[in-house]
């Protein structure tokens, strides 16, 4: 409360809460100040994941536990400030995920959005709904919320990458339901890629005859870092400047609306030349990063970081971010930009 109160008053407001409390009435001028804030104050902290450090105990999980066995063998990246809560911001959650030669992780479908940046290894596979993405270092594949997927590694070499999904969001929603599929993988309908062929080239196909077996709403899941890589190439050597707080960028697009890939979760690549360090940027979305090619430096506010690559750095809300490219520096990041956007919450400041 604001105002000074008499001794009197003090001690009537307090029988007042106290006969209030067991009907779970709460005075609301008690809390206001910590309920409305005046800008954001995440709970989460700025950290780094060393992917080699990490991926030493994923291996070692891989002798102790199958991928059936798990259901899905991952390592969860709880943010130092979420104790308990298994997520990387306040509304996301990050994870590393290894699938070993020959193994199948088995299909089952949920909730949540998930997107899946692969970090090592070639050739194994996600399927969606029934068609497979072989998924290559870099790659981009998303399972959308209600969708059956499996994983697959028919190759001779483990495969590693990043999960990220909206598992919080979810949570807070209480709007969660998930399903296992009755055989191990879901039934093949579709060649590998056919979505990607249909939809991944800035074109889609003509209503006609056949109805289209992918959602309406989602139909592509795969972005190959051999097309987003040259992209992010192209704009650099358009001759136009780097944003001065976000380097050469370009954001991952759902083809249908031009908006985000996923209702609640976005993503987006960034490249910056070496020697480039942008100016402080602050933004509602907390983000997790990977850094994919070069190295360079985080200031997250007043801490210095030191990134290599396949480090994962998460930056939270509102805390203030400057980054310098010691060589040519790119990154790979997702946030809940999607969500925020739609319920109007979404703000930055740039300095």
């Amino acid at each position: 409360m604001a105002g000074p109160l008499s001794n009197d008053q003090a001690s009537q407001l307090q029988a007042l809460y106290a006969e209030m409390a067991p009907k779970n009435l709460l005075p609301l001028w008690e809390s206001l100040a910590q309920l409305v804030l005046p800008e954001p104050s995440s709970p989460a902290r700025p950290h780094k994941w060393d992917y080699d450090g990490a991926r030493a105990y994923l291996m070692r999980a891989g002798d102790l536990i199958s991928a059936k066995q798990a259901e899905r063998r991952v390592l969860i990246l709880e943010n130092p400030g979420l104790d308990g809560l298994s997520a990387i911001t306040p509304s996301l959650y990050a994870g590393l995920q290894l699938i070993l030669p020959g193994e199948v992780a088995p299909a089952h479908r949920h909730s949540q959005c998930a997107l899946r940046f692969v970090l090592e290894g070639d050739g194994a596979f996600t399927s969606v709904d029934g068609e497979k993405a072989v998924m290559r270092p870099f790659d981009l594949v998303l399972t959308p919320g209600g969708q059956w997927h499996d994983h697959g590694n028919p190759t001779d070499q483990p495969m590693v990458w990043l999960d990220g999904l909206d598992i919080p969001t979810v949570r807070h929603f209480d709007a969660s339901f998930a399903e296992q599929y009755e055989a191990e993988q879901f039934p093949e309908q579709a060649p590998p890629g056919d979505s990607l062929n249909r939809y991944g080239r800035n074109m889609r196909p003509l209503k006609g005859r056949s109805a289209d077996r992918r959602p309406a709403h989602q139909p592509l899941f795969h972005y190959p870092y051999a097309e987003w890589r040259p992209a992010l190439d192209a704009l650099a050597a358009s001759g136009a400047d780097p944003d001065p707080h976000l380097g050469h960028a370009l954001e991952f697009l759902n083809p249908v609306n031009g908006g985000p890939i996923m209702a609640t979760i976005s993503a987006h690549v960034r490249l910056m030349p070496a020697g480039f360090e942008t100016r402080a940027r602050r933004a509602t979305d907390g983000t997790v990063f990977v850094v994919v090619e070069g190295e360079g430096r985080a200031w997250v506010e007043d801490e210095e970081i030191a990134l290599v690559p396949r480090d994962i750095l998460v930056v939270p809300s509102w805390k203030a971010l400057r980054l310098k490219a010691d060589s040519r520096l790119v990154l790979f990041g997702y946030s809940d930009k999607a969500c925020q956007e739609k319920l109007n919450l979404y703000r930055e400041d740039n300095t």
